[in-house]
């Protein structure tokens, strides 16, 4: 098994250094949202209120089985050829048609996820009875050949059928969904977890998607592609087939290092898939460009429903009360950028990866009882989008997803399934944070937020910081601030005569009045 013994003192100093008081921010960092099942089922709508909210992009899963024809066969059908958008059925396809159409009518941007699971007639064989359906060793030809069937449909030119107008253009990528966890790529590691296959799968589906896009018109000049989307947490031991590996181990692996930084030789390089010797290392790069020329590392820094700056301590299998800089969550991201970093030196590579935040929210309860309350958790979503707004390597903050699930899992949604605002709604569309609530009289507290729908509104913008002296009574204005960011974001500092409440508000174009959620703070 790769394990991470020591930690290279850069990555030591860019984690300390995570979140720096006067770091460089990201000032021109984007906002996504997903919510595929709503988006699939009602486009129109959905990307309505997503506009509402005033998010920069959308993230699409495009599940390769449910595109494919006879998916659930071991059989493909005969005289297939699925480098073909046509040879799929027209049906599979008219989700994502209206989704780009639309999308592209109300202005908003697409990042199309590329991912499994697989048809069964592009599984490996060896399946064990019982586990995911289409994770298990997906052909990786056959993936290249499917998203080549992607990229024609979506080239900007492609007309589905006789009369009809070219669909628009998706120049947006990212390819397969956490594989780090076996739920989505497996078997994860073998041989008692000593030898993570996962990573050489991935390696694998990465170039073949990159070839496919770049014959198709999607290169780097025009597009952005982002490899990656790993889960944040994993385990060194039990991993086996189905469960989760942890991100930097796997990365190490990904890239054909070992915890020192040197590269695998032998049997150990052999077993997942790597150079054996040093003339094949120093093909390593050119085999494998999407590794060293992506757009950036996009990332799950989901915080594990506590506060997004607490360490992540361990669960199982690693003593002691410290945080695990073999995680990718948004307290270590340090430690990310700096392995991504290394790994690229270790073959002449000087790319410093841009982070790409693809997934993050908080699961609220009641319903789902792992979650937080609602203020809880809107707080927590505020908290969150201000630490990655100062990392300048942060290119996009997430909401994972905008309705709750039915069935009450993972309910990190923004509405509930009836169509009812959680407290979250106000807070991811128009963020408050103060990073100190409590102050002597005459200091002045920092008040950075977000108007985010101001992004989409035409002529110079203004957002009013608003206090409520003590426990009731009115709110009057404060201060105001003109918006100069092209994204909404502002930082500012503001003086507070007493203890009492803060809040934000925006007029919109329609003179409508939106408010953030509310904090309080203590004067003394």
């Amino acid at each position: 098994m790769l394990r991470l013994r020591r930690l290279l003192p850069a990555a030591v100093l860019l984690a300390a250094a995570a979140f720096p008081t006067g770091a460089a921010a990201s000032a021109n960092q984007q906002t996504i949202i997903q919510d595929d099942p709503q988006l699939k089922a009602n486009p129109v709508a959905t990307l309505a209120t997503f506009r509402e909210l005033g998010v920069d992009r959308v993230r699409v899963t495009l599940n390769w089985s449910t595109i494919a024809p006879n998916a659930t066969s071991r059989t493909m059908p005969a005289h297939f050829n699925a480098s073909d958008p046509a040879a799929y059925p027209a049906g599979n396809w008219a989700p994502y048609d209206k989704i780009v159409r639309y999308a592209t009518a109300e202005g908003l941007g697409l990042n199309f996820m590329i991912a499994g699971p697989a048809p069964r007639w592009a599984e490996g064989a060896g399946e064990p009875a019982g586990g995911p359906f289409g994770v298990w060793k997906p052909s990786v030809s056959q993936f290249g050949a499917f998203v080549a069937a992607v990229g024609r449909r979506y080239s900007g030119g492609y007309r589905p059928s006789r009369g009809a107008a070219a669909l628009p253009r998706v120049s947006f990528w990212s390819i397969w969904n956490e594989p780090n966890y076996g739920q989505d790529l497996a078997p994860q590691a073998i041989s008692h977890d000593s030898v993570p296959v996962s990573a050489g799968q991935y390696r694998g589906l990465v170039a073949a998607a990159w070839g496919s896009l770049a014959a198709t018109g999607h290169t780097m000049r025009h597009d952005t592609i982002l490899i990656g989307e790993t889960a944040p947490r994993g385990f060194l031991h039990p991993i086996g087939n189905f469960g989760g590996m942890k991100p930097l181990p796997f990365l190490l692996a990904l890239y054909c290092v070992n915890s020192g930084y040197h590269q695998l030789r032998g049997s150990a390089a052999a077993a997942i898939g790597c150079p054996t010797t040093a003339a094949g290392s120093r093909r390593f790069r050119a085999h494998n460009p999407a590794l060293f020329q992506a757009s950036g590392f996009a990332d799950h820094p989901y915080a594990s429903q506590s506060n997004p700056q607490a360490p992540t301590v361990p669960t199982s299998n690693t003593p002691g009360l410290r945080a695990d800089h073999q995680y990718a969550d948004l307290p270590e991201l340090g430690y990310l950028e700096g392995l991504l970093d290394r790994v690229n030196r270790v073959y002449g590579s000087a790319s410093r990866f841009a982070i790409w935040d693809t997934e993050y929210g908080y699961r609220t309860r009641p319903p789902d009882r792992y979650g937080v309350s609602q203020a809880t958790a809107a707080y927590y979503e505020n908290w969150a989008e201000y630490l990655s707004w100062k990392q300048s390597r942060v290119a996009s903050f997430t909401q994972y997803q905008l309705v709750d699930s039915s069935n009450g899992s993972f309910a990190s949604g923004l509405e509930l399934p009836g169509g009812a605002h959680k407290a979250t709604f106000d807070a991811f569309r128009m963020p408050l944070y103060m990073p100190f609530t409590s102050e002597r009289r005459g200091t002045r507290l920092e008040v950075w937020g977000d108007v985010r729908p101001a992004y989409t509104a035409s002529g110079r913008q203004q957002v009013q910081v608003q206090f409520q002296r003590g426990s009731r009574g009115a709110f009057a204005t404060v201060q105001t601030v003109r918006l100069s960011n092209a994204r909404g974001y502002f930082d500012t500092r503001v003086g507070f005569a007493a203890t009492g409440s803060v809040r934000l508000m925006w007029t919109d174009p329609t003179r409508q009045r939106i408010y953030s959620r509310t904090q309080q703070i203590t004067v003394r």
